[in-house]
C-alpha cells in the first residue's frame, strides 16, 4: 500500500468519524457539569469551536473528568469521550472553570456540547 493510499483511507475514516459525531448529539456549544460535582461553578468559561471541526462540521459532545482542589480549582482534568478535534478546546475551557470552596477535593464529569451551525 503507498503512502497516497493511506493518505486517502486515513482521510476517509476522519470524515466518517465526523459524519458519525455529528449524527449523535448535534446542539449547541455549551456545557453542563454532571450530578457528580456538588459545588456551585462562580466562573465557567465556554469553549471556542475549533476553526478546523467547524470547516469540517463536526458536532458532538465532549465529556472530561475533573477534580476540584478545596479552594475551587480545576486540578486535574481527563478525557473521557468525545471527538479529538472538540477535546482540546473543552480541556482548555474547563481549566479555567472556578467552583465555590469547599472541606474536600470534588470530582465529577463535565460535557460539552458542540454544534457548528449554532
Amino acid at each position: 500500500m503507498s503512502l497516497r493510499s493511506l493518505s486517502r483511507w486515513l482521510a476517509a475514516g476522519l470524515v466518517l468519524a465526523a459524519v458519525c459525531a455529528a449524527a449523535q448529539a448535534p446542539s449547541s456549544p455549551s456545557s453542563q457539569s454532571g450530578d457528580q460535582i456538588a459545588r456551585k461553578i462562580k466562573n465557567k468559561v465556554a469553549p471556542s469551536y475549533p476553526e478546523l471541526a467547524r470547516r469540517m462540521n463536526i458536532a458532538g459532545t465532549v465529556k472530561i473528568q475533573i477534580t476540584v482542589d478545596r479552594n475551587g480549582v480545576v486540578k486535574n482534568s481527563k478525557l473521557v469521550g468525545g471527538h479529538p478535534i472538540l477535546a482540546q478546546a473543552a480541556m482548555d475551557a474547563v481549566r479555567k472553570w472556578r467552583f465555590e470552596s469547599g472541606a474536600e477535593d470534588t470530582t465529577g464529569v463535565v460535557e460539552f456540547h458542540f454544534d457548528p451551525t449554532q
